[in-house]
């Protein structure tokens, strides 16, 4: 229902099937192992969840990133996020639907300049299904763009929003 939709911002990801990657499950894996006693004060505990994990997540930004979705419920940390739905859903994740009727409004497709999930052989299908689209990267941003450079990441949003 496109007409629902004044403008679209797409971050970091294009309109086209991806194949999973494989570091996500290792990350997935990783994260259900992570073993936290419980009463832990929450600074202790994500500090033992980041030493957890820094074997396999090696990119502190990517680690820090992931413990926001470490919670306490009942004095016991937990995983805001179902990594069992996600671990056995990862190629539905990055499979993307086939459309065949465009998007008419304006898009951004925002990027980070170091993440390969925007490459330039996925124009054609943007430009497809956006035709008013714009892609723009965010120099030294991965994938987790409004992390990594939230203040670039504010201003492109907010320079593409009208007034």
């Amino acid at each position: 229902q496109p007409d629902l939709v004044e403008r679209l911002i797409s971050v970091d990801i294009s309109p086209v099937s991806t194949a999973p990657v494989s570091e996500f499950s290792a990350y997935i894996s990783a994260m259900k192992s992570v073993k936290i006693p419980d009463g832990l004060p929450r600074s202790a505990a994500r500090q033992l969840a980041d030493d957890q994990l820094r074997p396999v997540v090696q990119l502190p930004q990517l680690r820090q990133f992931l413990l926001t979705n470490l919670v306490e419920v009942e004095g016991r940390y937990v995983w805001r996020v179902n990594l069992e739905a996600i671990s056995h859903h990862l190629a539905d994740i990055f499979n993307f639907p086939v459309f065949h009727k465009p998007y008419p409004g304006p898009a951004l497709f925002l990027g980070g300049s170091n993440s390969p999930y925007i490459s330039s052989k996925d124009y054609p299908e943007i430009q497809r299904l956006f035709p008013k689209a714009d892609v723009q990267y965010i120099e030294g941003a991965g994938h987790i763009v409004h992390q990594d450079k939230f203040e670039e990441f504010i201003t492109a949003v907010l320079n593409f929003l009208p007034p």
